[in-house]
């Protein structure tokens, strides 16, 4: 059966991890009958954490997809991770949702993740309730919950419902919107409708008011009826919420015990009737700066939000539908790349189930296989229309891990699993670095890079192991050095000879020309690993033809691209060549380069050396009572703290950090803060290295090419 847009709901999941997201999934589904029987993460056979490992660790990892028919609508169920960790799959899940459902612990409140996860809703704007969950839990403590979230995210936060007894015997709500008492039965389910306690009335009314107040404020017309008559008709007051919801100004709260399936009902009831459709939610934005109107009579447009990759199955690619109808068999254009695709076949998602469909409406949510060159990211319509949806942004690397390389053989197979799952993947990076010769991984955190070491060891059977991966130095110069470097050799017929002079100092822009020298041409070239080489030819009479200037330039720089100290590469150095001589038959290009190259390198170590570390600047945003343990590990770290503060409900520290001490960093922080911090880290500069691990990084180097 296919559903007209008004009648689809999208919502998404949210929350910290072990929250109940997955068990509320399980009730949604078994209220709407899509299942006979509630799975639990304990067991391992609940629809939505379906993949092997997410069973061996009881957390969902990736998003899920299912969906049920509630009264007339559909309503389709994203399932999303409570660790920062898997933040891509929150994203991605909040890009096509149309109203998020953020569930909150009633025994811990407000946690990080929770914090985390609104600043994405914000940024997307997403329409969204509040659910208190497991106000079953003998800790719970709703009204602390609610008290918080209305510190955290403001004043539009207003409870629909309370709890009337908490705790471990819990089995009944007060909804102060229908101003009804539910009361369920020992096993859940359904609930008996009773009036309200009179013990109960003065509050669940003050509540009520508050709601019929939020509905009114959004509506000129609901305003002046609510001031004339002091109440709103039923129909009025859900027409008032609507709006009030789609344009994020009232966040209502509900509660349910998932693990009893108490509330979610209700709480379905209220997505069915009241949260916005697609249709009801702002034309999409496209990469243009047009807009995208979800209609299913305009031309035919998807976005692909999800990729995974499936043995025996191949790509699975998840999509929405903005706009038009997708039939199967339709072939449509992907705007990225400009392939054309064929669905052969569309699914619905019931977890890791799939039921196959005709068709799909502006506004739903599907499935397809075996598309081939479509991906996270792509936007695909019609042939003729150009539409592509702006893209989802995704958050920079906060760890990186360095591959310790398997046999050559291994590694071929090991490169072909990491860019499959890096293309599932936007916020994985694989890159085999030229200058660190190493096989490098950048992830969202160590339970991130944990995941991908079990699906490259699990599903295409390579062993992966990792090391801590090499910094990028860089080597320059502090002083000024003359040097002169003669190569001559001597065999039989034709031999080598090149004699070099010149002067090496450090480099700076708008520099004056050297003293005592007459330059006759300057190549300033910007170096691909950054930094400046200024080669200055000062040759004078002929003594070396200039034809040869290319080739004592290749040289120099072959030797800068592997530094003296370290073998890292060299930057921000004024060469001059000054002087020297050539031999009329013994005298080449390569000659000459070979010259060069000694002459730099013995100029280089005279030259007062210096080597350089990357540098990043650090943002850590975390709880006052955990301040002190961070700001005494960063002094561990060779950190400068450049200042202290406050964002939001977070201390905010500014550090400058050298790379070399954050390996790890993020594992360190977590088990500091007891994973209530959060940071974010970006290339600042590169400073001059300590003179003490210099020698160490010198050393080191000699032992390596000793042992090469």
């Amino acid at each position: 059966m296919s559903f007209d847009t008004k009648n689809i709901r999208n919502v998404t999941l949210l929350g910290h991890s072990g929250c109940g997201k997955t068990t509320f999934a399980e009730c949604m589904l078994f209220e709407a009958g899509a299942i006979s029987r509630r799975g639990t993460v304990e067991e391992g056979n609940t629809q939505s954490d379906f993949t092997n490992i997410e069973r061996e660790r009881g957390n969902s990892l990736f998003s899920s997809l299912m969906h049920v028919e509630w009264k007339d609508s559909k309503i389709n169920i994203l399932d999303t991770p409570g660790f920062d960790d898997f933040v891509a799959e929150v994203i991605s899940s909040l890009k096509v949702a149309d109203t998020g459902v953020m569930l909150l612990n009633a025994k811990n409140g407000v946690e990080v993740g929770t914090e985390l996860i609104w600043e994405y809703v914000e940024q997307f704007e997403t329409p969204t309730i509040f659910v208190i969950n497991q106000v079953d839990h003998e800790k719970a403590d709703f009204d602390a919950t609610l008290e918080q979230a209305k510190n955290r995210f403001g004043h539009k936060v207003l409870p629909v419902q309370y709890p009337l007894n908490p705790g471990t015997g819990f089995n009944t709500i007060v909804d102060a919107l229908r101003m009804t008492l539910y009361v369920f039965p020992p096993d859940g389910g359904k609930p008996e409708k009773q009036p309200i306690p009179d013990s109960e009335i003065e509050r669940a009314q003050e509540m009520h008011n508050a709601l019929v107040e939020a509905a009114a404020e959004n509506d000129e017309g609901l305003m002046e009826k609510f001031f004339e008559e002091g109440s709103l008709t039923e129909e009025e007051l859900t027409e008032g919420l609507r709006i009030a919801i789609a344009h994020q100004e009232l966040y209502p709260v509900f509660c349910c015990s998932s693990t009893q399936n108490m509330g979610s009902g209700r709480i379905m009831g209220f997505i069915n009737d009241v949260c916005p459709s697609p249709a009801d939610r702002p034309a999409k934005l496209l990469e243009d700066g047009n807009r995208l109107k979800c209609d299913s009579s305009a031309d035919t447009t998807i976005f692909i939000y999800k990729t995974m990759s499936e043995p025996q199955v191949g790509n699975v690619t998840y999509f929405k539908v903005y706009s038009g109808v997708l039939n199967t068999g339709d072939e449509l254009i992907n705007a990225n790349n400009r392939t054309a695709e064929r669905f052969g076949q569309i699914f619905e998602a019931e977890g890791k189930n799939r039921e196959q469909v005709g068709q799909l409406k502006a506004g739903d949510i599907g499935v397809t296989v075996k598309l081939k060159n479509s991906h996270t990211n792509n936007t695909l319509s019609v042939k003729g229309i150009d539409h592509k949806i702006k893209a989802m942004q995704f958050p920079e690397p906060r760890i990186r891990v360095a591959v310790n390389p398997p046999s050559k053989g291994d590694m071929e197979k090991l490169m072909k699993a990491l860019h499959i799952i890096e293309e599932e993947d936007p916020t994985l990076i694989v890159e085999q670095s030229k200058t660190l010769k190493q096989t490098l991984i950048y992830g969202q955190g160590q339970l991130h890079i944990d995941l991908v070491k079990h699906r490259i060891e699990n599903l295409y059977g390579v062993s992966m192991e990792f090391i801590k991966p090499r910094i990028s130095y860089r080597e320059t110069i502090t002083k000024a050095q003359d040097t002169m470097y003669r190569h001559k050799k001597q065999t039989g017929g034709a031999g080598q000879f090149a004699e070099v002079h010149m002067r090496i100092e450090p480099y700076t822009e708008g520099m004056p020309d050297p003293s005592g020298l007459s330059v006759r041409n300057k190549d300033i070239e910007e170096l691909p690993w950054g930094g400046t080489l200024a080669f200055y030819w000062c040759i004078v009479g002929g003594a070396i033809d200039s034809k040869y200037s290319n080739a004592i330039k290749k040289g120099v720089l072959q030797k800068m691209e592997e530094g003296p100290l370290t073998g890292s590469p060299c930057q921000d150095i004024r060469v001059c060549v000054y002087d020297g001589k050539m031999h009329s038959v013994d005298s080449n290009d390569m000659a000459f380069m070979l010259a060069s190259t000694q002459a730099f390198k013995q100029a280089f170590k005279q030259a007062a050396p210096q080597i350089m570390e990357p540098i990043y600047k650090l943002e850590i945003l975390c709880s006052d009572d955990v301040m002190g343990d961070i700001m005494g590990d960063l002094q561990t770290r060779r950190a400068i703290i450049m200042g202290m503060g406050a964002e939001g409900h977070y201390q905010k520290i500014t550090a400058q950090v050298p790379l070399a001490e954050l390996y790890q960093y993020s594992s360190t922080l977590r088990s500091l803060s007891q994973g209530r911090a959060k940071f974010r880290q970006e290339f600042a500069e590169f400073n001059p290295v300590p003179h003490d691990i210099q020698q160490k990084l010198m050393e080191a180097h000699e032992e390596e090419m000793a042992e090469a």
